[in-house]
């Protein structure tokens, strides 16, 4: 029988703001403060991280870090295959967003004939390339480096021969070529996108549920119509960035957006969609108790893993 496995990346090398790495920290925190049992459930790994990095400067400006963010997605893909292999559902704690294309280079290791579908909450797309970044922070590229593009028809920069280098040893991770077809990406609540990004929406006809159309049609709607877009693969992987939340909830991650899902919608949606037998892990990032006040971000990030988690202990 599948159980779940806790897997805590506590990366933010990848963010343009500090405190992420943080977060998991934050959440147990919370648990005491809420009298949550949550974290008494379940044992974690924890994967090795590298932020000591930030102490000195970056060499590779469009990509930055990029030789350490390529060596913590092997260390995540290494650890969420092992959990896969081991009939483990990986339940991901992580920092930065950019450690998302480890674990699907995971999944995709350990299902390496299997499709793979991804659900990503999020108020943005990160589909950014060296080539297209507007800041070169990499939590903003993790689906391009899963689907191996670089998206040279938005080309706006000009990386480093080393950039290019490690972007390309990027896409390997977990097995040659793509992980991932963007064509089996869904969005929800992304709503600060740029043009490259845009670009690519359209050209391979990615969804994206606004909350607006979630607000109109329903949570149940949204979520349902996810999981059918996805109906040709074979299996699942959904990406929860708190702040696809509204800014309004709370300031507790880098890069909040207005216009956001509320905690309540959070918890349905996220619960809807793990109820589905596909969905094979699920993840939470970018909680920066940092930039928040009497750590509210961590206390509505956890009500929505502790109803994921009871959901998938039902289904489990």
């Amino acid at each position: 029988m599948s159980k779940i496995k806790f897997i805590e990346v506590k990366s933010e090398i990848a963010s343009g703001t500090r405190g992420a790495s943080l977060g998991i920290d934050a959440l147990k925190i919370a648990s005491i403060d809420l009298g949550s049992s949550f974290f008494r459930y379940y044992s974690a790994v924890e994967v090795k991280t590298i932020n000591d990095i930030l102490f000195t400067e970056t060499t590779t400006p469009k990509a930055k870090y990029i030789e350490q963010v390529f060596e913590v997605e092997n260390n995540v893909c290494v650890e969420v295959a092992n959990a896969v292999l081991n009939g483990d559902f990986p339940f991901i704690l992580a920092g930065d967003h950019s450690t998302a294309a480890g674990t699907i280079a995971g999944i995709k290791k350990a299902n390496n004939n299997s499709r793979i579908g991804v659900i990503w909450i999020d108020a943005h797309a990160d589909l950014h390339t060296p080539y297209t970044t507007p800041s070169g922070n990499m939590h903003g590229m993790p689906l391009a480096m899963v689907a191996a593009i670089d998206n040279l028809e938005n080309k706006i920069n000009n990386p480093t021969s080393t950039t290019i280098a490690y972007w390309n040893k990027l896409k390997t991770i977990g097995g040659e070529g793509a992980k991932i077809a963007l064509e089996d990406v869904v969005f929800v609540a992304a709503r600060d996108l740029e043009t490259p990004e845009l670009s690519l929406l359209k050209k391979h006809n990615i969804r994206n549920f606004e909350t607006e159309e979630l607000r109109e049609k329903g949570v149940q709607f949204v979520a349902d119509e996810a999981i059918k877009k996805l109906a040709n693969c074979d299996i699942i992987y959904v990406s929860f960035d708190v702040d696809s939340m509204d800014s309004e909830i709370s300031m507790g991650t880098g890069t909040p957006v207005p216009g956001g899902i509320t905690v309540n919608e959070a918890i349905e949606l996220n619960s809807l969609l793990v109820s589905n037998k596909k969905v094979c892990a699920w993840e939470i990032v970018e909680v920066n108790p940092t930039l928040d006040t009497e750590n509210l971000m961590a206390e509505n990030a956890l009500k929505v893993m502790e109803s994921v988690r009871a959901v998938l202990e039902a289904r489990l």
